[in-house]
């Protein structure tokens, strides 16, 4: 079972854009979509590029090194099904923003 740790304030992450923090032995990525936060490991299973550093456009992200795009909802690729980038659960409580310490287990 996955550990929450907090990472701050949840309102530091302005909407349409994402924040890195180390969670564990994780670099994570949170983006803030309308509202709704959503984190992935902090790395482009292209190169390694570092995702926070994106471009999110609603809930589609465009890794800043060789512009292969991925929904910060699913962590799955949007050209196709052959790369995913692994999600972790968020928490907001009173304003303070916790990630798990595991990343999310597909089915």
């Amino acid at each position: 079972m996955s550990d929450f740790v907090c990472v701050g304030d949840a309102r530091d992450i302005a909407p349409g854009t994402g924040k890195p923090f180390t969670v564990g032995r994780f670099d994570i990525a949170v983006f803030n979509v309308d509202g709704e936060y959503f984190a992935l490991e902090n790395v482009c299973p292209h190169q390694g590029s570092p995702i926070a550093d994106g471009s999110l456009d609603g809930p589609l992200l465009t890794c800043p090194w060789h512009a292969w795009c991925f929904d910060v909802r699913s962590g799955q690729m949007t050209l196709g099904d052959f790369s995913e980038i692994s999600q972790f659960h968020v928490r907001v409580e009173d304003d303070r923003m916790w990630i798990s310490s595991e990343p999310k287990v597909r089915t």
